[in-house]
C-alpha cells in the first residue's frame, strides 16, 4: 500500500472518546482491509453515531444480546451486523466497556483495491462513472466491496487485518450534520456526519 502513509493507525485513545466525537473525527480517515491476497482502502466520507443509552434506533438500546454484544465491549472493535436479509454493515465501537455505542461507516471514497472491489460488487473490474460512484456509497456496499462479513465481527481495529489509518482532520466548515437515514425511532437526533460535496456520500 505504498501510496498511503503506513505510520499511524488510530489508537485506543481515539476509540475511547465519546461516540459523537469519534464519529466526526472518523471523517477523512482511511479504512483499510488486508487479506491474504488483496488490500482494500477507502477514505471515510460519511458516518452515523448510535448511542444505546438515549437512542432508540441503536441496537444496544434494549440491552446486551448475542447479536450486539460487541457494542458493549471496549472501543476499538468492529461490530458487523446483517440487515434486510441481504447486507452486512460495519461499525466502529467507541467509548468505554458497557456503554453500547458505535459509529456506522455509511460511505467511503475508494482508494486502493478498486478493481477487486468492482468484482466483489458488480462481478466485473471495469466500471463506468455511475458504477464507480456507486461502488462504496452505502454501508452494505462498503462491506460487499471490502469483503467484510459476520466473520469479521469483533475484529480488533488495533490489529493488522482491518484497521483505520489516521489522516488530516476535516475542517468543521466541510462537515455536514443531518438526521440519520433509514430509521423510524430517535429521528430527531442530528447524528449523521458527512464531508460536504464528496461524490461518494450515500445521499446528499
Amino acid at each position: 500500500m505504498s501510496s498511503l502513509n503506513p505510520v499511524q493507525k488510530l489508537t485506543k485513545k481515539f476509540y475511547d472518546q465519546d461516540v459523537l466525537t469519534v464519529a466526526r473525527n472518523l471523517l477523512g480517515k482511511i479504512l483499510i482491509r488486508k487479506d491474504k491476497v488483496y488490500n482494500y482502502s477507502g477514505k471515510i466520507v460519511e458516518v452515523e453515531a448510535y448511542d444505546g443509552f438515549i437512542d432508540e434506533a441503536s441496537h444496544s438500546f434494549k440491552g446486551k444480546t448475542k447479536r450486539n454484544e460487541i457494542m458493549f465491549g471496549n472501543g476499538g472493535y468492529l461490530y458487523v451486523y446483517f440487515t434486510y436479509g441481504m447486507y452486512f454493515c460495519c461499525n466502529v465501537v467507541s467509548g468505554k466497556q458497557g456503554e453500547g455505542k458505535a459509529v456506522l461507516i455509511r460511505a467511503v471514497e475508494p482508494l486502493e483495491g478498486i478493481e477487486k472491489m468492482a468484482i466483489n460488487r458488480f462481478g466485473k473490474n471495469f466500471l463506468n462513472e455511475k458504477e464507480f460512484l456507486n461502488l462504496t456509497s452505502g454501508p452494505g456496499k462498503i462491506c460487499k466491496a471490502f469483503n467484510i462479513s459476520n466473520k469479521d465481527n469483533g475484529i480488533d481495529l488495533l490489529g493488522d487485518e482491518i484497521y483505520i489509518q489516521n489522516a488530516k482532520k476535516i475542517r468543521e466548515e466541510k462537515i455536514v450534520v443531518t438526521k440519520r437515514i433509514g430509521i423510524t425511532k430517535s429521528t430527531e437526533l442530528l447524528w449523521r456526519f458527512y464531508i460536504k460535496d464528496n461524490p461518494f456520500v450515500s445521499k446528499k
